[in-house]
């Protein structure tokens, strides 16, 4: 059984950072790109970031410069360091294991960026 729980999310005010973190279980994680994705109240999901089974990152542009993507394949986990939010980065956060041909999703996590 696929087992993603996420966890990190929480309320911050504008500038300040949050680590969110993704445990994977029941699939071979090494092999697989990892995802950030998030939801925002009435919109779609949207990727944020993602990262290869070598490391290598892919970022939004509406994040670029203050979101870093890691993974660490020997913990199984992938992580998402968040600094300089913004309101805008209000939403729920899901992790995602990026297969074919669907996605294994986390539960998600909520961040909310507020003074």
């Amino acid at each position: 059984q696929v087992q993603l729980v996420e966890s990190g999310g929480g309320l911050v005010q504008p500038g300040g950072s949050l680590r969110l973190s993704c445990v994977v279980s029941g699939v071979n994680f090494a092999i697989y790109s990892m995802g950030w994705y998030r939801q925002a109240p009435g919109k779609s999901r949207e990727v944020v970031a993602s990262i290869t089974s070598s490391a290598t990152p892919t970022y939004a542009p509406s994040v670029k410069g203050r979101f870093t993507i890691s993974r660490d394949n020997a913990q199984n986990t992938v992580d998402l360091q968040m600094d300089s939010l913004k309101p805008e980065d209000t939403a729920v956060y899901y992790c995602s294991v990026l297969r074919s041909p669907s996605n294994f999703w986390g539960q998600g996590t909520q961040v909310t960026v507020s003074s």
